[in-house]
């Protein structure tokens, strides 16, 4: 394999069985890592594949979870039908929240990985094992955390203690959980990549903040009711942005190009954050 195809990085995969939530966060000195590293299906596992990287490690792990092998198992499985498997690494947690990581005897030092109660973490040409320690300890003393959230402080964690020793370039975060993507169609919550950058860890969570201000969820108690004064201002903002017309109507039209319809249901009741875009202008 060319030199230049290692994806050395340090990732975390790991769920959270409460939420029904899988995932896979990375950051690496490599282009659009997130095009190679992560993978994951909902009640099935999250994979992260690195260091010369096998992409089939992937689908074909994946289809091992779904046949109910263990995080272990398919780790063994992988590796042992690999001939390059001395040069990759891999981290896999199951549907049950077990996991497994694996660093082959020719990945470039430091490389290692460390596991614990539904995550596995690891890296490889790390500037040390302290990279590793950071996203397992952040991992386990976040669980008051969401797991996209809990899994970006992890990254930040970890570069906070050296991370790749080559530097930063790429990063991702891809969560999965059954039914809760766009408009409950896709099971994917998140994905989001960095592809180069020269801070990609600051920069994905600065991205993680908008797509949480555009496909987040405000408690149904928080929603503001729309009486007839608070109807009149929406008529006035709207008509402002270029939105005329029945307010029901021009309402879902400027949500739609403000990329806000999944805030919005109906024009009764408001999410706050809808109402404050508006009254930012946006659209």
């Amino acid at each position: 394999m060319a030199a230049d195809a290692v994806v050395a990085t340090y990732s975390i995969v790991a769920c959270d069985l409460d939420a029904g939530q899988w995932g896979v966060a990375v950051q690496s000195k490599f282009l659009a890592v997130g095009s190679v590293v992560p993978w994951a299906e909902p009640h099935v596992g999250a994979i992260a594949t690195q260091s010369y990287a096998n992409p089939r490690y992937g689908p074909d792990g994946l289809a091992l979870l779904r046949d109910r092998k263990s995080a272990q198992e398919t780790v063994d499985a992988l590796t042992s039908a690999d001939e390059g498997r001395d040069e990759r690494q891999v981290g896999i947690v199951d549907a049950q929240g077990r996991a497994a990581t694996f660093t082959g005897s020719g990945c470039h030092d430091w490389a290692g990985g460390r596991t614990g109660d539904g995550y596995a973490a690891q890296g490889n040409i790390l500037v040390s094992r302290d990279t590793v320690d950071a996203l397992a300890t952040t991992f386990e003393g976040n669980g008051h955390l969401e797991l996209a959230e809990r899994l970006i402080e992890c990254l930040a964690a970890a570069q906070a203690a050296g991370g790749d020793r080559r530097g930063q370039q790429s990063a991702s975060l891809l969560i999965v959980e059954k039914d809760a993507g766009y408009g409950k169609l896709s099971d994917t919550v998140v994905d989001l990549r960095v592809d180069d950058h020269e801070r990609p860890v600051a920069e994905l969570r600065r991205i993680f903040g908008l797509h949480r201000e555009l496909f987040g969820t405000t408690p149904p108690e928080d929603w503001l009711d729309v009486d007839p004064k608070l109807a009149e201002e929406l008529r006035e903002r709207l008509a402002g942005l270029g939105f005329e017309g029945e307010l029901d109507r021009a309402f879902g039209d400027w949500a739609g190009t403000a990329n806000l319809e999944e805030r919005v249901d109906g024009v009764e009741r408001i999410d706050p954050v809808v109402l404050e875009a508006l009254r930012k202008g946006r659209g």
